[in-house]
């Protein structure tokens, strides 16, 4: 048995016995679903802000094909294109459980859009970073690839991103952030120790949404909208106008129109 009893008994060349796709199938027949054509664009938004904005701006609607036990899914038209949303899928093991769901349901490509603390401060908050990759300090990931120290963004999808976002008007750039399970363990000696080796920023879902893209071969993007100095101050987790779900949505959708073109 090794040091750390999470790592052992993994089986990665072998399958899953519980497929996403059975639940599914009896999620569909227990709620009478016969609908069965969920966006190929989806979002996971952990706060839950953005899916309100574009329920009230852009009349989103409740999709009735989405199976899922746990969530709601809604749809937005954008220049012709549906586009879904999750609100409120916090942490790493939820978000992939509902990944692996929208990928069996017909999702061909999942952005995920994260609040995260800074870590090092490269200007004032709120901004965004493009997660290139994360620190794997979270347990969904282990179960889908061997250990490292980061889960990495698709090269090819990083490629296609670049210059992507020209708009000077939102302050976004390409870096790295820390993945926890455990927000209220994060201790001055743990931040000190991943400031020391250049992560801007903390949060909750990337490491294991990258881990499963990789493991799966499905296309996930991860941004993190720096709202934060973990409330070390007092008027912290300002995002600006519509709690920041303007800027936040005009970045997915830029990430969109790049992969579109």
């Amino acid at each position: 048995m090794s040091k750390s009893p999470i790592l052992d008994h993994k089986f990665y060349d072998q399958p899953s016995v519980f497929q996403p796709e059975n639940l599914l199938r009896e999620a569909r027949r227990q709620k009478e679903i016969t609908e069965l054509v969920i966006p190929e664009i989806c979002i996971l938004d952990p706060d839950g802000d953005i899916e309100e904005y574009v329920i009230q701006k852009h009349d989103a609607k409740l999709n009735k094909a989405w199976a899922c036990y746990h969530t709601r899914l809604f749809e937005f038209d954008h220049e012709g294109q549906k586009i879904g949303i999750i609100g409120r899928a916090v942490g790493a093991s939820f978000a992939v459980l509902l990944a692996e769901q929208l990928f069996a349901s017909g999702c061909k490509l999942l952005l995920s859009m994260t609040s995260s603390g800074q870590l090092v401060q490269p200007m004032e908050p709120p901004y965004f970073i493009l997660i290139e990759k994360s620190v794997r300090d979270e347990g969904t990931s282990y179960h889908y690839l061997h250990p490292s120290q980061f889960s990495f963004l698709n090269s090819d999808l990083k490629e296609k991103l670049n210059n992507a976002f020209n708009d000077p008007s939102i302050k976004i750039f390409t870096g790295s952030t820390w993945t926890t399970d455990a927000p209220y363990r994060e201790t001055a000696e743990s931040i000190d120790h991943y400031k020391s080796i250049g992560v801007h920023a903390v949060e909750m879902e990337a490491a294991a949404l990258y881990a499963f893209a990789q493991a799966r071969i499905k296309n996930v993007i991860c941004f993190a909208h720096v709202t934060n100095q973990m409330a070390k101050t007092e008027g912290d987790f300002e995002k600006g106008e519509h709690n920041g779900s303007e800027e936040a949505l005009r970045v997915l959708l830029t990430t969109i129109q790049r992969l579109n073109s």
